[in-house]
Order: structure tokens, then C-alpha cells, then sequence
């Protein structure tokens, strides 16, 4: 029984149309890159697109780079690489050889926006509140630069020509809600682990200030009434968790003295938590 062809799914076609197998022969690598492009123009074959696409790949990935580094962290620059190359093919069906223009210089136009557009579709914020935040954002900028400190909203409404109630409805439009990745890179350490959104969004080392209150006037409630060395000791025993022959040594109190004051002390406040007990 003939086995049946199943037609390749969407994602793996355009795997292999945006990394095209090397098999480019010997001599082609031996030609002249402007030979093979007459040839391409002529013939038009695979084999000669795929040579070029591997000849000027370099371009993709120097690009993809560069725009990179001025991005947030979450966008993977594997993608940007994806997005330049179906540019680059699309610069090489596009080029014309009699204009005399070099395809490099052609190419990473062509490529720059082949990522500007991927990035459009990744962004869900509409390119019109993109374009006011541009707006505001250079007038602001400009008026900074002339008069060397930050302008008023008033000096802003007169630079863009509009009303105080139009240039607060820009601002608002320009300052949608904004949705970050909590995988995002927070800030970088001197380890080979990142900080990221997510480690930062609750930080349990900092003691929670209500907790910090109850403590303070449990502390206030504990010593007060004692001398000046049952309150340290209190403090030394139960606040720095210090031993009795710790507390002793800074008292200068022997070690069975202290711990002699302290059962004292407990018998004490026992007494006054009973009698309190009344009041609540």
C-alpha cells in the first residue's frame, strides 16, 4: 500500500523557508558574489537564493544586536534574528542590480524593518498612543535643552500649540496601563544569577511595620517599672538573644546573678499581666 504524503504544517514551512539548508556547491563560494547575483537575476534557483541569504546573514545578526541592546529584557534576540531574516529574503527578491546601490546598505533597511514590524506586533499598546508619548515626550525634551531645567505643563501646552484640556487628555492617552513580564530582568549582580521582577515583587527580609509596632510597645510594656539592669537584661535576653553568661560579662554580673534577676523579673511581669488581664 503507497504510503501518503502529509503536507507540512504552517510552523514547520516557515522554519525551513527562514533557515534554508546550506547546500550551496564548491564553486559557488569560488565565484565572485557579483557573479552570483547575475546569475540569481537570470536563473532565479534556490540554490543561488540560498547561497546569498548565507553570504549576507551576517547582517541579520549584527543588526538584530545593535537594535537589542536599547530593548527590555524579555525580548529574546533570537526573535528579532527571525523577523531581520524573512527581511532578508525579501531584500534580495527585491534588489535591483541596475540602480547601482550596494545591496548592504539596501539589505539592513530592509531588514531594520522587518524587525520594527515583528516588535509592532508584539507590542499591545496601539501605535497612536505610541506616537502622543512620542509627541509630548519631545517637546518636552526640547524645551528642556533650551531653557536647562524641567518645563511646566503650561510652557508644554504652548510648545505642542494645544489646550490645557487637549494636553491632558495626551497625557492621559500617552500613559496606558503597562503589562511587564515577571521574568524581566530587574538589575544584574556581580553572581552568574539575575535579579528578576519576580524576586522583587515581596521582599521578606523587611520586617512588616505593624508587626515592628506591636514589638516596640511590647517593649515599652515589659520594661517599664524595671531598674536600669533588669531592662538591659530583659533587652540583651530576649531582643539581641544574648546568652546569660553574655549578659553577665557585659554587666559585669556573674552568670547565676543574672539568671537569679531574670527569674525575678518574669515572677514580676507575670504578676502585672494578671492584674492587666482586668483591663482588656
Amino acid at each position: 500500500m503507497p504510503k501518503t504524503k502529509t503536507k507540512p504544517s504552517t510552523a514547520s514551512r516557515k522554519k525551513t523557508t527562514a533557515y534554508p539548508a546550506a547546500r550551496t556547491s564548491t564553486s559557488l563560494h569560488e565565484t565572485p558574489v557579483e557573479e552570483v547575483w547575475r546569475r540569481y537575476k537570470k536563473a532565479g534557483s534556490d540554490e543561488l537564493r540560498n547561497f546569498l541569504i548565507e553570504h549576507y546573514l551576517h547582517l541579520v545578526k549584527s543588526t538584530a544586536e545593535r537594535m537589542h541592546m536599547r530593548l527590555p529584557g524579555e525580548v529574546d534576540v533570537e526573535d528579532l534574528m527571525s523577523a531581520g531574516l524573512f527581511g532578508l529574503m525579501d531584500a534580495i527578491d527585491a534588489f535591483d542590480l541596475e540602480r547601482g546601490v550596494k545591496f548592504e546598505t539596501y539589505c539592513t533597511q530592509r531588514v531594520r524593518g522587518a524587525i520594527f514590524d515583528e516588535l509592532r506586533a508584539m507590542d499591545w499598546v496601539p501605535r497612536l498612543v505610541r506616537s502622543r508619548t512620542a509627541k509630548i515626550e519631545r517637546a518636552r525634551k526640547a524645551l528642556e535643552m533650551k531653557m536647562g531645567r524641567q518645563p511646566t505643563d503650561k510652557e508644554v501646552c504652548k510648545q505642542l500649540k494645544v489646550s490645557r484640556a487637549e494636553y491632558k487628555k495626551l497625557q492621559k492617552d500617552s500613559k496606558p496601563v503597562n503589562v511587564v513580564s515577571l521574568n524581566r530582568k530587574w538589575f544584574e549582580t556581580d553572581s552568574s544569577k539575575d535579579i528578576r521582577e519576580i524576586d522583587v515583587i515581596q521582599d521578606k527580609r523587611q520586617e512588616d511595620p505593624i508587626t515592628a509596632l506591636h514589638k516596640r510597645d511590647l517593649k515599652l510594656l515589659m520594661t517599664k517599672g524595671l531598674s536600669r539592669a533588669e531592662r538591659l537584661i530583659v533587652i540583651l535576653y530576649y531582643y539581641e538573644e544574648m546568652t546569660m553568661k553574655e549578659i553577665g560579662m557585659t554587666l559585669d554580673l556573674s552568670e547565676s546573678r543574672v539568671s537569679q534577676m531574670h527569674s525575678s523579673i518574669l515572677a514580676r511581669l507575670q504578676a502585672q499581666m494578671q492584674y492587666r488581664a482586668k483591663e482588656f
